[in-house]
């Protein structure tokens, strides 16, 4: 990931030291957009990843009328994607580039680009039908270095199209909620006023005279607190530690540090363990009681730290680390499981690339904490 995310940055640079030479659609191809599909692992040297120029007798389509490009896996077409000069404004997708897709039941990604801007589509609101609006944009211009993970699933050994629909559905769910969050706190209308005096255990009867009263303090407390968050923020960024005695100073462990137990020098705690236990937390909720405990074998989250009640048991030191849950991995979690771009491993175990993976499948998550809090699972002759 890190070697990906040099080369997109090195590319982001070239693309705006040379972008306006490229003035014209193919030297625009040449220069900027068939570099990227080479970092993404599909080289424009290999016909078998990617054809130029593509067409096919789709219904619909006007004689003669073709794809820029079409990107393959395995010798099936999984992406189209139409270039425009540098300078030409991008409007979010052309005519042709909606039949050819809508028309190929196995494309589920396409793109617009002009090399400074990619936009990304699929087809979340009607199947096989391209969405209006793109659920990721990439601009050059400005590069947005958090969007590398993202664009990193587009390699070609790593293309998925569940999952890649899975980013697409997480997208738009994420600037969605971010609005609702930005336009809450700036208006804090009536419902929003209600929830806080709620969740505050305010106890009044919560009838519209009230609720207009308190509105302004409720705009106060957004106000202290945004601004207490920021100041908190800078703060935790500038303040140096605090001086420690030589004789009672402890090592510094770096973040990526390995933490040996002093009791048993085989059990040892990696960075990747301790990312698991974050991302379980940050899934479920810092309210809950969550405890790691570490073993030779693994590494476990458990509920309330209890040994039998445990929400998932981690296995770094193999090949491909993998996790298991307590919960049976049925039909339907299974396909949660592939839907997401993740394998299946030995037993009931899902593996696990890196920790972030996580992210992808927490509905399996939540199942394990409904299991571990019922204790009719624990009683003599529950079972999973």
């Amino acid at each position: 990931m890190q070697a990906f995310t040099q080369r997109v940055i090195k590319h982001g640079e070239h693309v705006r030291a040379v972008g306006t030479h490229c003035t014209t659609e193919e030297t625009t191809k040449q220069a900027l957009i068939l570099p990227l599909l080479d970092i993404l692992g599909f080289s424009p040297f290999d016909p078998t990843r990617v054809k130029a120029e593509y067409g096919a007798d789709f219904p619909g389509a006007k004689a003669n009328e073709r794809v820029d490009y079409a990107l393959f896996c395995q010798g099936v077409p999984v992406m189209f994607i139409e270039a425009k000069a540098y300078e030409e404004k991008l409007a979010n997708h052309c005519p042709q580039l909606a039949r050819y897709f809508n028309a190929t039941p196995e494309v589920t990604i396409a793109a617009i680009t002009n090399g400074r801007e990619w936009r990304f589509f699929t087809d979340l609101n009607n199947k096989n039908v391209m969405d209006v609006d793109p659920f990721l944009t990439v601009s050059f211009d400005n590069l947005d270095e958090s969007l590398l993970s993202r664009l990193y699933r587009f390699r070609h050994d790593e293309f998925k199209p569940e999952a890649l629909r899975t980013l697409a559905e997480e997208s738009i769910y994420l600037a969605a909620f971010k609005d609702v969050i930005s336009s809450s706190l700036k208006t804090a209308d009536a419902d929003f006023v209600r929830y806080i005096a709620g969740r505050a255990g305010i106890q009044r009867q919560f009838n519209q005279r009230f609720i207009e009263s308190i509105t302004p303090l409720v705009r106060q407390a957004i106000e202290k607190s945004v601004s207490e968050m920021v100041v908190s923020g800078l703060a935790a960024g500038n303040t140096a530690p605090p001086v420690v005695e030589a004789a009672e100073a402890a090592p510094v462990l770096a973040v990526d540090d390995d933490q040996v137990d002093p009791a048993n020098s085989k059990i040892i705690t990696t960075r990747d363990e301790r990312r698991i236990l974050e991302i379980t937390r940050e899934i479920l909720g810092h309210d809950l009681d969550i405890q790691p405990k570490d073993t030779e074998s693994y590494y476990a989250a458990l509920f309330e730290g209890k040994n039998n009640r445990w929400l998932l048991h981690y296995y770094g030191d193999k090949r491909v680390p993998t996790v298991n849950f307590p919960v049976e991995l049925t039909e339907a979690r299974r396909t949660e499981i592939t839907r997401a771009g993740l394998e299946l491993g030995a037993g009931d175990s899902v593996c696990l690339p890196s920790p972030e993976h996580l992210l992808r499948i927490p509905g399996i998550l939540f199942d394990a904490l409904a299991y571990v809090r019922n204790d009719e699972n624990f009683r003599r002759g529950g079972g999973a």
